[in-house]
């Protein structure tokens, strides 16, 4: 499986993306500059955590219209797996590829901590590695991971299937306690909790492995 990383001003969860790829593919993951306008032949792409662009105007907004950005749009349009993470999962939204947005967090805290989520939809290209399992734990840590939706979009995401994680216990005011959703094609995923900070007993658990196992046995 061929990876890539797509490294913005600001982002700090790149090289923990990067770590977590290498682990499952056993190949090196590329890093690709915001300011380059083509992706590299690759199977499967991250956009990272962060704090893109400073958070300036919105979170993941400037980034979401950076060179690079429209062809991942593209390619995840012709069905390439994207996934975001915490900024990542701002980014997306902010440039279409995901509905709803990322809003401030309810009582305007920061919160950095290990969440329980609880896998909604076990049968995506992200979460079929986790087999029975019903509950995971990974760790969060933002202030704009208040996810909203109006009811149009939330009754179109409860009827494709879309959600795929829910907090156990919302930390951030998210409606319908929602952690992280999927395209309608199911490529494109986006998530405010780090997988990529859960694969290593030293990180404190390691189920955020068996999303990056999911997405290689799909693409294979």
């Amino acid at each position: 499986m061929k990876t890539a990383v797509i490294v913005f001003p600001a982002s700090n969860c790149d090289r923990d993306a990067k770590v977590a790829l290498e682990k499952i593919s056993g190949r090196d993951c590329l890093m690709v500059w915001h300011g380059e306008t083509t992706l590299p032949p690759v199977d499967f792409v991250v956009v990272p955590g962060g704090f893109s662009y400073g958070d300036y105007l919105r979170s993941g907004a400037i980034a979401a219209r950076s060179p690079i950005m429209r062809d991942v749009i593209k390619k995840a349009n012709d069905g390439l797996p994207v996934a975001g993470f915490c900024n990542g999962f701002q980014v997306l939204t902010e440039s279409g590829l995901l509905p709803g947005a990322l809003m401030r967090n309810k009582g305007l805290r920061f919160v950095c901590r290990p969440q329980t989520l609880t896998i909604t939809n076990s049968d995506s290209m992200y979460t079929k590695a986790y087999k029975d399992k019903k509950e995971i734990t990974m760790p969060i840590a933002h202030f704009d991971g208040n996810y909203y939706a109006d009811e149009e979009t939330l009754g179109m995401l409860k009827k494709n299937n879309q959600i795929i994680f829910k907090y156990k216990d919302n930390p951030n005011g998210s409606v319908n306690d929602i952690a992280g959703i999927s395209n309608a094609a199911g490529n494109v995923l986006g998530m405010m909790p780090h997988p990529e900070r859960a694969i290593d007993n030293i990180h404190g658990g390691t189920d955020g492995l068996n999303l990056f196992k999911s997405v290689l046995e799909a693409i294979r």
